[in-house]
């Protein structure tokens, strides 16, 4: 028997393979079956015992829901025994053989985390029904003969180290109470800004750095210290996943950016560098530089002679090789390891020979290590990951990798925090992260909103998918690790962040409610005395008309069943006023197509139920507009008309200033229907304090283009006026001050004023260049009629400049690129001049602020120059305004004269289009071949270039991220010169960049064909790049840019 089981063991060896998990027990079962074209439709066989549970196996032999195949599934038989939670972890194969000749069989395995809501686990599809009845190619018997065969399962009981090895997610599965912790919603593809923020957040010193960033007075979606603060909090105190689009918002992101793919760690690296910016002189000030800063010495040593050459530097993560290194040690070794470089040219002794390496000086308290997982192909011209395994210990001690001079009087023993691992390819794959959030705790896997326990094999790769994934490390001096994951207290949060967050969830907990129970609510709008007086247009207020800015109105859901008297006391409570002195009014849309308020409703309604009042009043609306009427305290009484009276009409009056050209509500009042129209005049006046005969004009607005003067001796009966009715008035005017305003240019009555209002357009106006003396961006009512003069006046009021000194440019629709400068000498009104059709919301207008009236500067030709620092950085704009028959040389002098260089200063000029560069100007070039659209920097031309080498070469330098065809940056010329190194033109490059260290071992190099920018062929340190014989080519650095996240920085 023993012989037997070990021969059953074997088998199931063969079937299973090891999942690295500790077998509890092992339990086989064979099912002897006959006739089997007899069956029932589904069955199941003898029960047997594994784990100290019952199970059987399920036969479906004609297929479920599937006749052309047969399904077998092993189920759990004690379900109903079960207590509450049970599950039992299970790797199992099902075998179905020919008892005659074993080896005739086919089989499948897996392994299921069997519980109540998922009692049974197998294989739909087990084989196909034809094929059973018919031997195979390779056996002489079928599997089923005579009706007989027979089916083993084989089952292994695994420990569960975690208690979830393999947990079905889609069924009521909780991260937070399985582990303690909530995950973050993916936005589309945002897994690498997820695993960064979950890592960021798990180190708690971090955590407290950012709550000490002053934010109470920003808006999430405009500032990304608030959006992270907000992010953690929600970490710490959610029990559901947390959202980031206020974070990807405050980058200046749209749901397109969070589809494509970035790499993880230089989103750490941009975001870190934004975050250590804004920490500066505040309480968290060099949080960043003490966490995560080591220092590093890079130097050069001569071989025959006593010479070296070095730089110290701060560093924020280091980059280890993969390809070829088993071990983490290995790559260190090789990090460190003096490689040669060739001949070194010295100060004092020449070339010499050389080795050059790098020396840790110092390790910080938090290191992070990236593995270079991804390098180029160029056998298959493409970027392609290394899926070699990789092995890295939980506890390294990195004291061998420090420099002899470095301080050892703290002990340099790391112990794993986190790994960051990266599956799939370039393009097209996923990251997720594995994190000790406590000294003592346990791993989690952290994969988006999903968060499960993991083991310590699964952290250091042992089950083999992990260890080619790994792609960063994160280790924590174990003597520092206290400070680091130091517990967060009550008093580290912000209080305004908790406030913020409790208000939010609190409105949020009703707008919730109110959605899932829609049909119970009834929405309400509530126009107050307030926004009336404060309106400027058609109408009372603007409700829809979306070319028109519209009204901020506040808006009030109340349960349909609700009583007329409640929501009256919910109204006079939410606008602090006492409910006895408010009354209601309903909007009611006229044939006209105007909304007035005209309906009150009445106290007798005081029991009624708001839905059976919408359905009375306005059954053809599905909400309520109302006005809320405030009545005036007199000599300590509340005065509303009698209800049951019919001479009262309650108007509405606007008033008219033509000095400042508006048109404003300023009261609500009643009139009696037999008063005569003058009777009003007394009222209007004291209302806006003119002495009591001042003449008026007293208009009537029936609709937009129906504006009626009054007649003054007529009854308000006569003149069909009725509750809700708009009254508008002016003084009467001398012909001296209609002359006046006319010389003004301005409006000087209602109706053309009204007129006026219908050729409104809201137009957008963005500064065309992002520079100091520019200002942000900001929106104008306008009207379509505007002649340039009129628009550039009024822009000029709101930036408190000179209307000659600005000049504007069309946007197109689409993508809101600068399009056509416009010509002060147009004729052409404003709505010509957009030669666009006005959709809902505003249009887009770019603005320049000038040193020059634009009068001049269309006679003469106006550039912005982008002074080049020695680094390739811009340092100045300097604003160059000459006659259009000028030429290069006299933009030279200017540049001169405002820099204060040296008179015989070497300057070039060139022109950059799409990040590269057109054309270099020669002095003699007339300045009327530059083109507009062209952006011009300057610099001193660099020394090695005055004194070339006879065969020195210049080429120039552009940059681009993973394509060629994706450029960004300042092209610049550089000198390759003759026999020199590359890992020595690398040094130049980098001085001449003003990168960093850090920054710069980003940078993989490339010769890319001018003309196409396709098939980069990349290159190291060993090439000499003269000898490539470059003529057209040009030097590629590819590193990547975060473009909106540095627009925000």
């Amino acid at each position: 028997m023993t012989n037997f089981i070990a021969d059953y063991q074997a088998i199931a060896n063969n079937l299973m393979p090891n999942l690295g998990y500790e077998i509890e027990d092992f339990q086989y079962h064979t099912w002897q079956i006959t006739s089997w074209g007899s069956l029932e439709k589904r069955i199941t066989g003898p029960e047997f015992e594994a784990g100290g549970w019952k199970w059987h196996i399920l036969l479906f032999p004609f297929g479920n829901n599937n006749s052309s195949v047969v399904s077998i599934y092993l189920d759990f038989a004690n379900l109903k025994d079960a207590p509450n939670g049970w599950h039992s972890c299970v790797q199992f194969a099902l075998l179905l053989w020919n008892p005659e000749d074993p080896t005739s069989s086919i089989y499948h395995n897996a392994h299921h985390c069997f519980n109540a809501e998922e009692p049974d686990w197998g294989f739909t599809r087990f084989y196909s029904q034809h094929k059973l009845f018919t031997p195979s190619e390779d056996h002489t018997r079928s599997v089923i003969e005579n009706g007989c065969c027979n089916i083993t399962a084989f089952v292994r009981i695994l420990k569960e180290p975690t208690g979830l090895p393999w947990h079905n997610f889609v069924i009521d599965y909780d991260s937070k109470i399985v582990t303690g912790y909530v995950g973050l919603i993916n936005q589309g593809a945002t897994d690498y800004m997820n695993v960064e923020l979950q890592l960021l957040y798990s180190i708690k010193y971090f955590r407290k750095a950012i709550y000490q960033i002053p934010t109470e007075d920003d808006v999430p979606i405009k500032s990304i210290p608030l959006a992270m603060q907000r992010i953690f909090y929600q970490l710490q105190v959610s029990d559901t996943s947390v959202e980031t689009t206020e974070l990807t918002k405050s980058f200046g992101w749209d749901s397109s950016n969070c589809h494509v793919q970035h790499d993880v760690q230089e989103f750490d690296r941009i975001l870190l560098d934004y975050l250590e910016n804004k920490m500066k002189n505040t309480n968290a000030d060099d949080a960043i530089l003490r966490l995560f800063a080591g220092k590093m010495k890079s130097y050069i040593r001569c071989v025959n002679v006593n010479y070296e050459c070095s730089y110290i530097e701060d560093y924020y993560d280091i980059l280890l090789e993969v390809k070829g290194y088993k071990t983490l040690n290995d790559s260190f070794m090789n990090y460190i390891l003096e490689k040669s470089c060739n001949k070194y040219q010295t100060e004092n002794y020449g070339l010499q020979d050389a080795k050059k390496s790098v020396i840790f000086e110092s390790f910080p308290p938090v290191l992070r290590i990236q593995l270079k997982r991804f390098e180029y192909d160029l056998q298959g011209n493409t970027i392609v990951k290394k899926n070699d395994r990789f092995e890295y210990p939980l506890e390294i001690d990195l004291q061998k990798y420090l420099s002899p001079d470095s301080d050892r009087s703290k002990p340099h023993n790391y112990l794993l925090h986190g790994v960051i691992f990266h599956s799939g390819y370039l393009h097209e794959g996923s990251y997720y992260v594995f994190i000790k959030p406590e000294k003592n705790g346990k791993w989690f896997k952290f994969d988006d909103d999903r968060i499960i326990p993991v083991t310590d094999k699964e952290v250091l790769g042992d089950n083999g998918i992990n260890s080619i994934n790994a792609y960063m490390l994160i280790y924590i001096r174990e003597s520092d690790i206290d400070f680091v994951l130091s517990p967060i207290l009550a008093e580290d949060i912000p209080k305004h962040l908790q406030r913020r967050l409790d208000e939010e969830k609190a409105l949020y907990e009703q707008r919730k409610k109110e959605t899932e129970e829609p049909y119970l609510y009834l929405s309400t709008k509530i126009v107050t005395p307030d926004i009336f007086e404060h309106y400027q247009g058609f109408d009372i207020v603007n409700f829809k008309e979306r070319q028109y800015p519209l009204s901020e109105i506040p808006q009030v859901k109340v349960l349909k069943t609700d009583t007329y008297e409640a929501f009256k006391a919910m109204i006079a409570h939410k606008f602090e006023i006492p409910v006895e002195q408010i009354r209601l009014w309903i909007f009611i849309k006229r044939q006209n197509r105007t909304i007035r308020p005209d309906t009150l409703i009445y106290d007798s309604f005081l029991g009624e139920k708001m839905e059976r009042i919408r359905r009375k009043m306005v059954p053809r609306c599905n909400e309520l507009k109302l006005f809320l009427e405030v009545a005036k305290m007199t000599d300590g009484k509340i005065w509303f008309p009698p209800q049951e009276s019919n001479f009262h009409i309650l108007v509405f009056i606007k008033y008219f200033n033509p000095d400042t050209q508006s048109l404003k509500g300023i009261c609500h009042l009643y009139v009696q229907r037999f008063d005569q129209v003058r009777e009003i005049i007394p009222i209007l006046c004291e209302k806006k304090e003119f002495p009591p005969n001042t003449p008026l004009k007293i208009y009537e607005e029936i609709k937009p283009d129906m504006i009626e003067e009054m007649n003054l001796i007529f009854t308000f009966q006569q003149s069909e006026i009725q509750n809700g009715d708009i009254i508008c008035f002016q003084k009467v005017l001398t012909e001296d001050e209609i002359q006046e305003h006319n010389d003004a240019g301005r409006i000087h009555d209602i109706p053309t004023f009204y007129e006026s209002l219908s050729m409104r357009i809201i137009i957008k106006f963005k500064p065309k260049y992002i520079d100091k003396r520019q200002s942000p961006e900001f929106m104008l009512v306008l009207n379509k009629k505007y002649t340039y003069d009129d628009v550039a006046k009024r822009v000029a009021i709101f930036l408190r400049t000179d209307p000659l000194k600005l000049r504007f440019t069309t946007a197109y629709q689409t993508s809101g690129a600068n399009k056509t400068v416009i010509k002060r000498t147009t004729k052409q009104t404003l709505s010509e001049m957009l030669q666009t059709t006005y959709p809902s919301g505003s249009v887009l207008l770019y603005y320049e602020m000038l040193d020059i009236n634009i009068v001049e500067l269309e006679t003469n030709k106006f550039f912005k120059v982008y002074w080049l620092g020695t680094t390739v950085k811009e340092e100045d704009v300097i604003d160059i305004f000459l006659p259009k028959t000028a030429i290069v040389n006299q933009i030279f002098q200017i540049i001169v004269k405002k820099l204060a260089l040296k008179h015989n200063s070497k300057i070039r000029l060139y022109g950059v289009l799409q990040y590269k560069i057109q054309k270099e100007y020669d002095i003699n070039d007339p300045i009327d071949e530059i083109q507009e659209n062209m952006t011009l920097y300057s610099e001193e031309m660099p020394q090695d270039e005055i004194y070339l080498g006879s065969n020195d070469k210049i080429i120039q330098v552009y940059h681009f991220t993973k394509d060629p065809l994706c450029v960004h940056g300042i092209p610049f010329k550089f000198v390759i010169k003759a026999g020199e190194p590359f890992s020595t033109t690398k040094l130049r490059l980098k001085l001449r960049l003003g990168m960093n260290a850090k920054d710069f071992s980003k940078v993989k190099f490339a010769i890319v064909q001018a003309l196409s920018y396709a098939k980069p062929q990349y290159i190291n340190n060993d090439v000499i790049l003269s000898d490539y014989g470059l003529t057209d080519e040009l030097l590629g650095l590819d590193h990547f840019v975060f473009h909106k996240l540095e627009i925000a920085v």
